[in-house]
């Protein structure tokens, strides 16, 4: 059997919280001649003052050696729900974060827990009863990564059992599962993290940065395109062709993009989504039980407009398309023109040094960036920006609605 380090399997990290004087705690010099404060060091410092604790090379301002206090922090225990491609790419990242370490593994198919913890360098359980890892007092975190028309049962037994939540997307297939799923999360208070990890890429992180900083003005038109050829060549493809399993070429796949486009506009207030169709007559794509291809506009409340393309049936390359106009410049793909940096040609694109998205697989997704500020988020006792259920649910109502109005040929208000 294979040995694991003492610090993997108590699962703790050593956190740098400050500098303080090593006579002292809490930054205070027990001899009272200084202490902290919102001030710099000056040489009539005292306890009356309360001038701020200064140290020059290894001392102190008077001249005590310097330590810096440390503190041992507990790891989050994470329990995985399903053990298959997406368990993989969580696995490593979660470890990697430092913050948090994967403990458990459920799966319908009976594992070896020896493999399965030697894959992963560290101590991991495995279960084939949900009931019981749930009931485990040491899991903090359930991720489910199992599939989509699974999803909302297991999330509403693991929030009743007081677990935070990592829930891989789509959230589930239907309004009334995403209410039940809602609905348990509140009620029993847990924090919560879905997978819509694009918003964490380098491509996004940098086009929010410039939209928050008003490089390209007001947007007032976006469009964000998926393009992924879903076939027997992609592991998805073994279940994703069912209408039960992967409900819509949009909660497939396409719900990145709608999500990714939902970011980069600022809002979810959707007054109304108009939606169509469509597929591929290749023989490649005739198992699927749904139309493979959508396009879908959608009108903000405040009179924007947006575009998502969800295709899974073409034969090209991945291609995350980006199109975002606004009062003061535009941004496509990795190019863009502002009227905010004196100096750029209207008539030629300038470039952005930031890698774009542009693979499904999921060993290229940013899970660990994501999963490191849920984590934040988790141990601040704070809901986490961006991704959470919350912000989530919101993304799939306007999809369900986009997937009605195709299925009706009808435009769908949001309410």
């Amino acid at each position: 059997m294979r040995q694991f380090s003492k610090a993997a399997e108590q699962g703790v990290y050593e956190l740098a919280i400050g500098i303080t004087c090593v006579l002292g705690a809490y930054g205070i010099c027990q001899t009272c001649l200084h202490k902290p404060g919102t001030r710099g060091f000056h040489k009539d410092d005292d306890a009356r003052l309360g001038h701020a604790l200064t140290f020059r090379g290894n001392h102190c301002a008077i001249g005590h050696p310097k330590s810096i206090t440390r503190i041992i922090v507990k790891k989050f225990n994470v329990g995985i729900i399903g053990y298959g491609w997406a368990a993989g790419a969580h696995i490593d990242a979660i470890n990697n974060t430092g913050r948090a370490q994967v403990t458990a593994v459920h799966s319908s198919r009976l594992l070896d827990g020896d493999e399965v913890s030697a894959a992963h360098g560290r101590r991991i359980k495995t279960y084939t009863n949900l009931k019981a890892m749930l009931k485990d007092p040491s899991i903090d975190v359930i991720d489910v990564t199992s599939y989509p028309y699974q999803h909302t049962d297991q999330v509403v037994a693991a929030a009743k059992a007081g677990k935070h939540l990592i829930i891989e997307k789509p959230l589930c297939l239907s309004k009334k599962d995403l209410n039940r799923m809602v609905a348990a999360v509140k009620k029993a208070r847990v924090k919560t993290c879905v997978c819509f990890e694009c918003r964490f890429s380098g491509e996004f992180t940098t086009l929010r940065t410039m939209i928050d900083k008003g490089l390209i003005g007001k947007i007032h038109y976006g469009e964000v395109d998926y393009y992924h050829g879903v076939g027997p060549w992609y592991g998805q493809y073994r279940w994703n062709t069912k209408k039960e399993a992967g409900g819509s070429s949009l909660l497939s796949a396409g719900c990145h993009a709608m999500d990714a486009l939902l970011h980069c506009m600022g809002s979810t207030d959707v007054a109304e989504v108009s939606s169509y169709s469509t597929g591929s007559k290749n023989r490649i794509f005739k198992k699927y039980e749904y139309d493979t291809t959508s396009v879908t506009i959608l009108k903000f409340k405040d009179g924007r407009l947006g575009k998502v393309a969800s295709v899974i049936d073409c034969l090209q390359p991945y291609y995350f398309h980006v199109h975002l106009v606004g009062s003061e410049g535009s941004v496509l793909d990795n190019k863009f023109y502002s009227t905010q940096l004196g100096g750029l040609d209207k008539n030629r694109w300038s470039e952005l040094g930031t890698p774009l998205v542009d693979s499904g697989d999921v060993a290229d997704h940013p899970y660990q960036q994501q999963f490191d500020a849920f984590f934040k988020a988790l141990r601040q006792g704070k809901k986490m920006d961006y991704t959470s259920l919350d912000d989530a649910a919101k993304s799939h109502q306007i999809i369900f609605a986009a997937d009605e109005s195709a299925a009706t040929g009808k435009p769908v208000k949001i309410r």
